[in-house]
């Protein structure tokens, strides 16, 4: 099983951003405990800060990924075309989020994604990422 982690803006500064909400833990720190971890999948990464390249990113992986975790950060409560991007490829998508976004400011209750995800996790710290990850090996067990 191939799959992609893909974060949005801002998540580059993760151990150093707003530590008591996001943690103090760099998100590359954190994918080498998630590749040990789940050696029997293989996970690749990537992160941006532009909407574009999100999409792209999104529409790539249609080809070499069995599934998608995606963490679109604020492009979530804001972006159509991110929303957009995950309705057209057939690739599964996993929307997560570090934090509760609805113990948040109210314009974080919106998802443009989660109606076209195949489900959500949020506010579980970076913990959403395994339960992610085990959503789609417990798809393949079933």
């Amino acid at each position: 099983m191939k799959l992609l982690i893909l974060n949005g803006p801002n998540l580059n500064l993760l151990g150093t951003r707003e530590p008591e909400k996001y943690g103090n833990k760099s998100f590359e720190n954190y994918f080498s405990e998630l590749q040990f971890k789940f050696r029997n999948i293989e996970l690749s990464y990537d992160q941006t800060n532009i909407e574009g390249e999100l999409i792209n990113m999104i529409h790539n992986a249609r080809e070499d990924f069995d599934g998608i975790i995606l963490n679109a950060a604020a492009y979530t409560h804001t972006s159509v075309g991110i929303g957009d991007a995950v309705a057209a490829v057939e690739t599964p998508v996993v929307e997560v989020h570090i934090s509760n976004t609805f113990s948040r400011e109210e314009f974080r209750h919106k998802s443009y994604i989660s109606a076209v995800a195949k489900g959500i996790i949020v506010g579980f710290g970076l913990q959403s990422y395994d339960l992610a990850i085990q959503s789609f090996l417990n798809d393949k067990n079933e």
